[in-house]
């Protein structure tokens, strides 16, 4: 699978998409809920892995 790069968000982005404060998305990230990549210090989040994450919670809600 190859990810172009306009598909990957900062934490940042994330944050700012899920409305999460900085801590809460590292959690997600550190927990395994939310898949990352990281390259020297630069973390990615791929936009997938976002939408996943959403359809995820979405499920757990139901």
């Amino acid at each position: 699978m190859t990810t172009d790069t306009s598909q990957l968000l900062t934490v940042p982005e994330v944050m700012a998409h899920l409305k999460f404060g900085r801590s809460k998305v590292y959690d997600l990230i550190r927990s395994k809920r939310l898949t990352s990549i990281t390259e020297g210090r630069a973390r990615r989040i791929p936009e997938t892995a976002l939408h996943d994450y959403i359809r995820d919670r979405i499920e757990e809600a139901a």
